[in-house]
Formats: C-alpha cells, structure tokens, sequence
C-alpha cells in the first residue's frame, strides 16, 4: 500500500504534502529532523492521508493535492478530517 498524506505542523500551523510507503515510519522521519523541508517545522501531525495501490497513483494525488495548496480545493480537504 502507498500513502498521500498532509501533515500540519504544532510549531507554526503550516502544511507539508508527501507520499510514502509507510506511513508512520516517515511521520517518525519527519518528527526526528529527517526532512529538510520539515527540520525546523516540529513537531508535525498526520491530519489528512489517503490510500493507493501503487507509488505512482500517490505521487499523482501527492501533486494534484500540492496545486490546490492555499486554495478552496485545498482547504476544503483539509477540513474533511
């Protein structure tokens, strides 16, 4: 299984969209400091993921969700939870 997910940041509120194939070893990568992106943003919380198939079915949700960022779509996402 492959994972789209958004995680919020309890530092400064705001998101980071990935994918992976393990969930919650990658949110415990991300909460020790293991992405560059997210260093400085901790702690992080899951507070949207999805599930596929295939790496390649959650890069392409990764990056449709990711040009809705800031938007309605987006928000209207991240309020489903």
């Amino acid at each position: 299984m492959w994972y789209t997910y958004i995680l919020q940041s309890k530092k400064d509120g705001r998101y980071y969209i990935g994918s992976t194939g393990d969930l919650e070893k990658r949110v415990e990568r991300h909460n020790a400091g293991g992405n560059i992106s997210t260093k400085n943003r901790r702690p992080l919380e899951i507070i949207y993921s999805e599930i596929y198939n295939t790496s390649g079915e959650a890069l392409k949700r990764e990056k449709e969700i990711k040009s809705w960022k800031g938007g309605i779509k987006f928000k209207k996402l991240i309020m489903r939870r």
